[in-house]
């Protein structure tokens, strides 16, 4: 089964900005719709941002509508959130995840999880 690393977070200020990484450990990930979660103590995990195997269709949560983008370089085996304009809101551990469907249509699901990415953004 193919592995999920993230990388990429970090501590920011308000207003500015961060770029996620999900690298599969094979180019399988290539075959997969690849979602962007986020979890917040004592909080439900929501799906911020999905996208599918043939980078076609993406999803984007309410929050995120307008702030991130996600995108995927095959050669790379690595999809990508790029975030800007971060808010204390948006504060959380980011996980992404595989979905061997493929296909995004109505929201996002994971199957093979990886171990997240800490973004805070505080003054």
């Amino acid at each position: 089964q193919v592995q999920l690393v993230e990388s990429g977070g970090g501590q920011v200020q308000p207003g500015e900005s961060l770029l996620l990484s999900c690298t599969g450990s094979t180019s399988s990930i290539n075959y997969y719709a690849i979602g962007w979660f986020r979890e917040v103590p004592g909080k439900q995990r929501e799906g911020v941002s999905c996208i599918d195997a043939k980078a076609e269709n993406t999803y984007y949560s309410d929050s995120a509508k307008g702030r991130f983008t996600i995108s995927r370089d095959y050669a790379k085996n690595t999809v990508t959130l790029q975030m800007n304009n971060l808010e204390p809101e948006d504060t959380a551990t980011y996980i992404c995840a595989t979905d061997v469907s493929g296909v995004v249509v109505n929201g996002c699901w994971g199957g093979i999880w990886g171990l997240g990415t800490q973004v805070t953004v505080s003054s």
